[in-house]
């Protein structure tokens, strides 16, 4: 009685925060009079949201473009990071802690504070209106850092001897040895990084202006506020919606390991 309960409780719970979710997908197949309701079967089911979303905007070009960006920022996030946790982890150097604690100050600092700064840089090296300008900035994650060096320190340091009696570098190391030890932590950072990237918005509208180099987000965002969809409810949810099915499906393929990853390395001194 005691698991009934409980899991029933768990039920319950799961359905409170799924069901938002899923109200947002019913009301994309109903007639827009009947969005408001808040039930999730329509009386008659229609795609008249899809099709203005995709006449309205493009949504395509702005979907491999979003992808394009994010999974560059992802890869660059996953090499650098990797590279400086190795090396606060596993090398011994002068400042190797003030270093860290300097990583970890900027975790703090909130990213409106180097806004203006950092579109200056890009400005001066003439990469408004590029992939560079959405790209560049954001190759190095503070947090990544961070739970690559966690990681790192829970990895034998016999197995790292070992591999440079060997003769491997530093570098070897890292791609051969560590890297396929530390899978969890590759994906859980890939993912949140992944994740930000593909739900920036006033980054790439303050630096993209080309309607062909807009990312998905920006488009959305545009699309709900500049009079494009007319004020409906209808298509703005199946503009979001759209938006969020590729985070999801990848959140949830890559769950299992973004799980161990936080319980492994999330508590480690």
């Amino acid at each position: 009685m005691r698991r009934v309960l409980l899991y029933a409780v768990l039920l319950a719970g799961a359905l409170v925060f799924l069901y938002p979710f899923l109200w947002m997908v019913a009301a994309t197949f109903k007639p827009e009079v009947e969005v408001p309701t808040l039930g999730l079967i329509p009386s008659r089911w229609t795609s008249a949201s899809y099709r203005m979303v995709l006449e309205r905007i493009p949504i395509v070009r702005s979907f491999l473009n979003s992808l394009f960006v994010a999974l560059s920022v992802t890869a660059s996030v996953l090499f650098f990071s990797s590279m400086i946790g190795y090396a606060l982890s596993r090398l011994r150097f002068r400042g190797r802690e003030l270093l860290f604690g300097v990583i970890l100050f900027t975790m703090m600092v909130p990213f409106q504070l180097t806004l203006i700064p950092t579109y200056v840089l890009m400005v001066k090296f003439r990469w408004v209106d590029t992939y560079l300008a959405l790209i560049v900035p954001g190759t190095v994650s503070a947090f990544g850092i961070f739970l690559f060096r966690q990681f790192f320190q829970s990895i034998p340091q016999d197995l790292i001897d070992a591999a440079r009696i060997d003769g491997c570098g530093e570098l070897a190391i890292l791609f051969r040895i560590v890297w396929p030890l530390a899978r969890p932590a590759l994906v859980t950072v890939g993912i949140l990084t992944f994740m930000a990237s593909w739900n920036e918005v006033l980054w790439p509208l303050i630096v993209i202006r080309e309607p062909k180099l807009m990312t998905m987000p920006q488009v959305v965002a545009l699309f709900a506020i500049s009079g494009r969809s007319e004020a409906l409810l209808g298509p703005k949810l199946a503009a979001a919606t759209l938006l969020a099915v590729p985070v999801l499906l990848a959140y949830a393929f890559f769950q299992r390991y973004f799980i161990e990853s936080m319980a492994r390395a999330g508590l480690k001194g």
